[in-house]
């Protein structure tokens, strides 16, 4: 069985990468759900160094909700969600740089949050859009939260699922982080400049590996949709499989915010907002950090605020936990 999975694998990973347009089907799974499917495009949206993969839902003359995953997962995160949403609008779910099928970052460039919120201006100019709408998980979350306080007149509706904002961090900590970081970001290049791959693994490792770096966040069943995007067949090892995203973005560089700026950024922000919060995830700061953040939007009459059960993962994992709740903001802002 262990032998037949990774066969289909395999020529999944060896088919899915070769044509700019290609029809393929995203299904959904849940033990509450019948099975749905929905047809989607395979894209590539070109940038000065290469190119964004994604996956567009629905028809392409309609403006699309964007989806934006989290730190070192792809556009396989709303793999379940996106057949649950609304029907009469189209849905473009990307890898961001780094990520999934899309192009690296040039060597020696460092991955920074802020290069996210300027790709939303990008895959704008790259579509002559003059607004956008958002969903963003995790990491994107963030970064959508600082779109839409530096650019407010370009949002036109962001869902938040599981990270509300930039976390607010110590001095101590943010000096102890850029330093580990900037140090650790020269390991992984003399790394890479050795040319050699990485560490390779049967499937059923590689499921493993990535449940217990998620912190188990992402079920074991649900483990396939990140890696249809985020793993290659080795070279050297038949059957096995290595993660195949930039290990550049261990290094990441992330916002370095006081929570002054944050509050000053939760006042910019005027569109339809909604934010879920998965009750069984950590909130990444102090609490009062995120409450004090959460008093200034509900100052916003556009602002909902939803809390689930569920990991942080659970648009993935369980998404009718969430589908109804997004469903209803999006046909309220964006109706047919």
């Amino acid at each position: 069985m262990a032998a037949l999975r990774t066969r289909g694998l395999l020529q999944q990973l060896t088919n899915g990468t070769q044509l700019k347009f290609t029809k393929r089907l995203a299904s959904s799974s849940v033990s509450s759900l019948k099975t749905l499917t929905k047809h989607y495009d395979e894209i590539k949206i070109p940038v000065p160094w290469g190119f964004v993969a994604g996956k567009w839902y629905g028809p392409k003359h309609v403006r699309p909700i964007v989806g934006m995953h989290g730190w070192q997962d792809n556009a396989g995160t709303f793999d379940t969600l996106a057949p649950l949403l609304p029907p009469h609008l189209s849905f473009l779910s990307i890898d961001a740089p780094g990520h999934g099928l899309s192009t690296w970052l040039p060597d020696a460039v460092v991955y920074h949050s802020i290069d996210y919120v300027q790709l939303l201006l990008r895959i704008m100019e790259a579509y002559n859009w003059s607004k956008i709408s958002v969903i963003g998980h995790s990491m994107s979350s963030i970064n959508g939260f600082v779109f839409g306080s530096l650019f407010p007149e370009k949002l036109d509706m962001f869902i938040g699922l599981d990270v509300l904002k930039p976390p607010v961090r110590n001095p101590k900590q943010v000096v102890n982080t850029l330093s580990e970081r900037l140090a650790n970001g020269m390991k992984i290049e003399r790394r890479l400049r050795s040319g050699s791959e990485p560490p390779a693994y049967e499937w059923d490792q590689l499921v493993e590996r990535l449940h217990e770096g998620t912190n188990k966040s992402v079920d074991m069943e649900a483990c396939k949709y990140l890696l249809q995007r985020n793993c290659k067949p080795s070279t050297h090892e038949p059957h096995k499989f290595y993660f195949s995203r930039d290990i550049r973005l261990k290094a990441s560089m992330i916002y370095t915010l006081s929570l002054d700026i944050v509050l000053e950024m939760a006042t910019r922000i005027k569109a339809p907002h909604l934010f879920i919060k998965a009750l069984q995830a950590p909130y990444y700061e102090d609490k009062k950090y995120y409450d004090a953040t959460l008093e200034v939007l509900r100052k916003n009459p556009l602002f909902e605020y939803y809390e689930v059960e569920g990991t942080h993962h659970v648009h993935l994992n369980e998404p009718e936990k969430v589908a109804h709740i997004i469903n209803s903001f999006i046909n309220k802002y964006r109706p047919v």
